[in-house]
């Protein structure tokens, strides 16, 4: 007795080539992404409440822990979230008006900087046209402009706080809603809840780890600079905790205009002692101790990490790059790990050859529950 596909569906799904299947899901990909570069301002805003609120919620937890109503632990956890974008949104303005008061104060220095390098090049033989290309090309000021480009456009974000405190308020009193929806689905769904579950997990790993060394790197960095007489010790304490969560060049970024400001207020001696002591504080903290204390819990390997930090800063703009990791989690977790068939590929994307277990089908994790310690 053979065995008939009990449907067309059956016929289609034993055919199709695999080639066909991964064609039309980049295709389908492509245009889903094109429509969220379209809606940035409102994507990176909304994703960013989202990170948040799933970041402290181990706060209500430990309130609901404590047996205290669910309004109440809304509203604690909603305070908490306005106390964080309060203390950063005043950091960050203190920082750009700072940056900004400081710049024009250079204007000569880097025009004579630039003179000096076309000097340089005009007396090995170098002709004019090349010469003015090459300044034109390398302009100190870009580099001091990128850590104001950087402050301002997280600013930018921040300062809309309207609408991002009416999102968190959404989101704080709608936490327990959502939690018992995705319960019930669970027991129908259980692989898409399963891998909400891991996106929670790993962002609140990622942000409070990257939160907490960013903190360390931002205290260091501004108590070497002040101690070395570097100008706007400050501003660059805030841009080392900022440029904490662009993975890969994060570090790169926080140097540069540090290092530089150094070598025209104080000579190249000291341009090499701030790059010294950022490359042993940074360099030690960001790249030797943080990615040990973050462990397995993002998945994403080295590459792909660097890839996604890119296209999201390409998708939704400056925020993308300080968001590229749980934004990259979230499309994992949505077109990988919710589907049984694709789970082959977190392997790849992880970067190591142990193969993912698969998620729990009887009891459903809680995407936005506290995970325990150890």
């Amino acid at each position: 007795m053979t065995n008939t596909p009990s449907s067309a569906r059956d016929i289609y799904e034993r055919t199709r080539p695999f080639a066909l299947t991964l064609l039309f899901g980049a295709a389908a990909f492509t245009i889903a992404m094109a429509g969220v570069r379209s809606i940035a301002d409102i994507i990176g805003p909304v994703f960013l409440a989202l990170v948040i609120t799933v970041t402290l919620h181990p706060i209500r937890r430990r309130l609901e822990r404590h047996r205290l109503p669910e309004w109440a632990a809304s509203v604690i956890m909603l305070l908490a979230a306005y106390l964080l974008l309060f203390l950063l949104t005043l950091a960050l303005i203190v920082s750009v008006a700072q940056l900004a008061a400081l710049i024009p104060g250079y204007a000569a220095q880097i025009n004579e900087a630039v003179a000096s390098v076309g000097n340089t090049l005009r007396d090995l033989g170098v002709k004019q046209d090349q010469i003015n290309a090459v300044v034109n090309a390398v302009d100190p000021g870009q580099l001091v402009d990128l850590a104001m480009s950087v402050l301002s456009s997280t600013l930018g974000v921040v300062s809309n706080l309207f609408f991002l405190f009416t999102v968190l308020l959404f989101m704080a009193f709608d936490t327990d809603s959502t939690r018992r929806s995705l319960a019930t689905l669970g027991e129908r769904f259980p692989h898409p809840v399963a891998a909400l579950a891991n996106f929670a997990r790993g962002t609140r790993s990622y942000m409070g780890v990257s939160a907490s060394f960013g903190l360390v790197v931002a205290i260091l960095d501004g108590i070497a600079l002040q101690i070395m007489g570097v100008p706007g010790a400050f501003v660059w304490a805030v841009l080392a905790f900022v440029t904490n969560f662009i993975p890969n060049i994060g570090f790169v970024i926080g140097v540069i205009p540090p290092a530089l400001i150094a070598l025209l207020d104080s000579g190249l001696e000291t341009m090499i002692a701030v790059i010294a002591v950022y490359s042993v504080i940074n360099f030690v903290i960001q790249s030797v101790i943080q990615p040990r204390v973050v462990g397995d819990a993002v998945g994403l390997s080295a590459m792909l990490t660097f890839l996604s930090l890119v296209f999201w800063t390409w998708v939704i703009g400056p925020l993308g790059a300080l968001l590229a990791v749980p934004l990259s989690l979230l499309t994992r977790a949505l077109l990988v790990e919710a589907d049984p068939r694709t789970r082959w590929a977190i392997p790849l994307i992880a970067g190591t050859p142990e193969p993912a277990k698969e998620p729990e089908s009887k009891t459903t994790p809680e995407p936005l529950q506290e995970e325990p310690s150890g």
